[in-house]
C-alpha cells in the first residue's frame, strides 16, 4: 500500500481482494439496494467511487462537494471541522441528484478516516436527503479509527509525533 493520503491504488485494492461484494456482505446490503457511493473528497475519492460503480454497474454516484456548483438547483450543507483541513469546511449535496436516490442504502466512500468527523458530516447530508446509511468505507484508517467496526479499510495509517516518529 502506498503511504500516502492518495488514491491512486485501485489496482492495489483489487490485488488485496477488496470488492464491493465483499461491502455488501458486510452490511448485509444487495447490489440492487445500494445504488450510491458517495465520497467527500471531489479529487481523492472520485477514482474509487467510480471504480467501484463502474465494476458493479452501479448507475450512480454521487459526490459531497466543498463548494456549491452553478448548476445545482438546490443543495443540502453540513460544516465540519476535520483535522485534514483547516478550519470550518462545508459539504453540499445537491437537491435534485439526492432526489434520485431518496430511500436507498448509500456506502461512504473517503480516502482517510481519521476522527470520523467528515464522516459525521456526510452521515448528516444523507440523512437530510433521507437516504439510509448502510456503511463506510476508506482507503486508510488513522489512528483510533483503524479500531472501528462500522468501517471497512483497507491499511492502517500510523500516527506521527511533531519529529515525524510513529507514535
Amino acid at each position: 500500500m502506498q503511504n500516502s493520503t492518495t488514491i491512486l491504488g485501485i489496482i492495489e485494492m483489487r490485488l488485496m481482494g477488496i470488492s464491493y461484494d465483499d461491502c455488501c456482505k458486510r452490511y448485509g446490503v444487495g447490489h440492487s439496494t445500494v445504488n450510491l457511493i458517495m465520497s467527500r473528497y471531489q479529487a481523492k475519492g472520485i477514482p474509487l467511487a467510480h471504480e467501484m460503480a463502474r465494476q458493479t454497474n452501479a448507475p450512480k454516484y454521487l459526490l459531497a462537494r466543498k463548494a456549491p456548483k452553478l448548476y445545482m438547483t438546490g443543495v443540502f450543507e453540513v460544516v465540519v471541522n476535520s483535522i485534514t483541513t483547516e478550519g470550518e469546511q462545508h459539504l453540499y449535496l445537491d437537491t435534485a441528484e439526492a432526489e434520485q436516490i431518496k430511500g436507498k442504502k448509500v456506502i461512504i466512500v473517503d480516502d482517510v478516516i481519521s476522527t470520523g468527523e467528515s464522516l459525521k458530516a456526510v452521515e448528516k447530508l444523507i440523512e437530510m436527503a433521507e437516504v439510509d446509511y448502510a456503511g463506510a468505507l476508506a482507503v486508510l484508517a488513522e489512528g483510533e479509527a483503524a479500531d472501528r467496526k462500522d468501517i471497512i479499510y483497507l491499511e492502517k495509517l500510523p500516527l506521527f509525533d511533531a519529529e515525524g516518529n510513529v507514535l
